[in-house]
């Protein structure tokens, strides 16, 4: 049974900064995301704009390419979508705070940012439109509108889109960046802890950041030995034409626990190499935040 594949890195570049593009691509991210929001200055947002659109018309690309549009409430907006919409693997649409918005985007390729409280509150008919191949979090915006300093209300917040995506069938919410690019220690604290509230993956603002995300959400040595202990039993299972699945030490495993550990087997062989990206591509800060 093949498990579907799903990014662990996605990696900002400033539309601007078209000399990075290439970098950006080669650092190691699975996902590498044009940005024309944030990072960018309104001086040179119309630059970006067509710096991401030659970028994806020439194909140089070898991982997906993303382009965050401004909001889609504005002119600027619009005219990014309009430019980029269909070149990109996926369109980030920021400040999503209804469904209806989506309907400007063609086709499933939107990732939803949900950065408000109005967002929050909606956030199961946005995860369950059907333009929206994904959701995330902004998480500064929205802790600073909300006042919010304790992370136990922000772990609240994350779980509902946690369990917004989930219901709608999506893959798994990733993280919004860690804007400390030189803490490394912190970076993987908050990884591990975004992964035990059924986050994964997380965006980058710093290739350097790469190698320690993925690190993160590798399964343990434990973990993998374990999966690949069910993934086993559940083969033999299905080649004796059993349902149960009985396993070395005497326990059973149902059907939600062998999915799970075929994505555990997958992930793990997925991360084996944890040195890969990071390569030196110095990115302003710009991020999902």
């Amino acid at each position: 049974m093949s498990v579907p594949w799903s990014p662990v890195t996605w990696l900002y570049v400033p539309g601007d900064r078209p000399e990075r593009f290439a970098k950006a691509v080669a650092s190691g991210a699975d996902v590498v995301i044009i940005d024309l929001e944030d990072a960018v200055a309104p001086a040179h947002k119309d630059e970006a704009r067509a710096n991401a659109a030659a970028y994806l018309r020439a194909g140089m690309s070898d991982v997906p390419v993303h382009v965050r549009i401004n909001d889609l409430a504005t002119e600027r907006g619009q005219a990014d979508l309009a430019a980029v919409g269909e070149l990109a693997a996926a369109v980030r649409v920021p400040k999503v705070e209804s469904a209806a918005v989506l309907d400007m985007v063609a086709g499933g390729r939107a990732y939803a940012l949900l950065e408000s409280a109005a967002g929050i509150v909606a956030a199961r008919d946005i995860a369950a439109h059907p333009r929206v191949a994904g959701v995330a979090l902004g998480e500064q915006d929205l802790a600073a509108e909300l006042s919010i300093t304790d992370e136990s209300a922000m772990n609240h917040l994350r779980l509902q889109v946690v369990l917004a995506a989930a219901a709608a069938g999506l893959p798994p919410v990733p993280m919004s960046v860690y804007p400390h690019i030189n803490d490394e220690a912190g970076l993987a604290a908050s990884c591990r802890a975004g992964r035990a509230l059924g986050l994964f993956g997380r965006t980058a603002i710093h290739p350097r950041q790469i190698p320690a995300i993925r690190r993160a959400f590798r399964p343990t040595e434990e973990e993998a030995a374990r999966a690949a202990e069910i993934v086993e039993a559940a083969e033999r299972a299905e080649r004796a034409g059993i349902g149960a699945v009985a396993l070395p030490d005497g326990r059973f495993a149902d059907a939600p626990i062998v999915a799970r550990a075929r994505r555990t087997v997958a992930l793990n062989r997925q991360l084996a190499d944890d040195d890969g990206g990071g390569r030196g591509l110095f990115h302003r800060t710009g991020g999902e935040d």
